[in-house]
């Protein structure tokens, strides 16, 4: 709840308001062996060879320099992110690993997620990044048939990712998610579901299945392939929930689905407007501090920059007004099928449920948002039109 001064202004959120989120961490290694021609992430061809040493050294001292924001806390989760992390050695993984653990403490059941590429598969290598305690693959797969991975511009064929998924069980992963995208140049819903039927085959234990978008900056932005017609895109994604979910797969976030107990627990920290550090070459980051002000970070974007001692790691820092809350908190929450406590708006941002309550009845009156007291969460036309459903809690 917000405290109201005498004069009726509303102060500022105090700690004993607000409920220090879980922390997790994002680590961002930058590089692949070539750029997708779809890819709008910060990712760079990688070069004859990688400056492993020089950028571990620099992620640990970025860590140094946002210790003070952390207050103590233990890490819930790591995720290694690109960029193709699996680019890097285990000894680099390694080092990286404990050199986080010597600065911050690691919770007990700490989930570690590293992102993969088929290409990239070594059985020895993962086999080693097991043994650090990396415990969740994120497989790369995007398509298994060879017309659509070279429309996509990836660097193996279908039975290299077959064979990744094999290889990741052998290394003993357990736990192992399967990216797949849909809506891909000149697809039917035919191929579509193809995709889907053969990376269900691999009993993968979670499943991120989402439409291509042609994105600024991108190949695809400045030569155009051809897309399937909405109507297609439509058949595609509702035989697609049908098919994952006979599976026992369950669609939990807008393009995540899980075995039960094996939602991506890193992702949910985000959904849940959970606090993360975010290292590396143009990570973001989000922190609540002691006084209950809430913060994002951004950090230098180029490779070469990041890696300049004479520029700072920190390329720039807001911190969220209060009427930004309300926004900033839904358009992650809103994303999760089941929602979340009503409660948790106040935990995350120790302010009061009130300041939702127009937004509220008029979602609700246009059948975007439940009529659940108890609980945030859209409907399924809410889902479907989730830029609608945010716009009614804009400042």
């Amino acid at each position: 709840m917000i405290a109201v001064s005498n004069g009726g202004a509303p102060e500022p959120p105090t700690v004993s308001r607000l409920e220090l989120p879980p922390l997790a961490a994002y680590v961002h290694i930058p590089w692949c062996v070539r750029k997708c021609p779809y890819c709008d992430f910060n990712s760079h061809a990688a070069g004859a060879s990688l400056p492993e040493d020089a950028y571990i050294d620099a992620l640990l001292a970025d860590l140094d320099a946002d210790l003070e924001q952390i207050q103590h806390r233990r890490l819930t989760s790591i995720f290694f992110g690109g960029g193709t992390p699996s680019l890097f050695s285990a000894s680099a993984l390694e080092r990286i690993l404990d050199g986080m653990r010597q600065r911050v403490g690691f919770a007990d059941d700490i989930e570690i997620t590293l992102e993969a590429n088929p290409g990239t598969f070594e059985q020895a290598k993962f086999r080693d990044y097991r043994s650090l305690g990396i415990n969740r693959l994120s497989i790369g797969v995007q398509s298994f048939q060879p017309t659509k991975l070279k429309a996509l511009g990836r660097i193996h064929d279908g039975n290299e990712a077959i064979r990744a998924a094999d290889m990741a069980r052998a290394a003993g992963f357990d736990n192992f998610n399967l990216d797949l995208m849909h809506g891909l140049p000149e697809q039917s819903l035919e191929d579509a579901l193809s995709d889907l039927r053969i990376a269900i085959a691999q009993q993968p234990t979670h499943l991120s299945w989402y439409q291509l978008t042609v994105e600024p900056n991108t190949e695809f932005w400045s030569k155009p392939p051809r897309l399937p017609e909405d109507e297609t895109l439509w058949d595609i994604q509702e035989a697609g929930q049908a098919l994952v979910a006979t599976h026992g797969y369950r669609q939990y976030e807008t393009s995540a689905y899980a075995q039960p107990g094996r939602q991506a627990r890193h992702n949910l920290n985000y959904w849940t407007f959970g606090d993360f550090l975010g290292l590396g070459a143009g990570a973001h980051g989000k922190w609540t501090a002691a006084d209950g002000e809430i913060y994002r970070h951004w950090k230098t974007r180029l490779p070469k920059d990041y890696l300049d001692p004479d520029k700072r790691f920190r390329a720039g820092h807001k911190r969220l007004a209060q009427d930004e809350l309300p926004f900033e908190f839904l358009m992650n929450v809103l994303r999760l099928t089941d929602g979340v406590p009503s409660l948790l708006f106040t935990q995350r941002t120790g302010l009061s449920l009130d300041l939702l309550a127009a937004g509220r009845r008029d979602a609700e009156a246009r059948g975007l948002l439940e009529p659940d007291p108890q609980r945030l969460v859209a409907t399924a036309k809410g889902q479907l039109f989730l830029n609608d459903l945010l716009q009614l809690f804009l400042p």
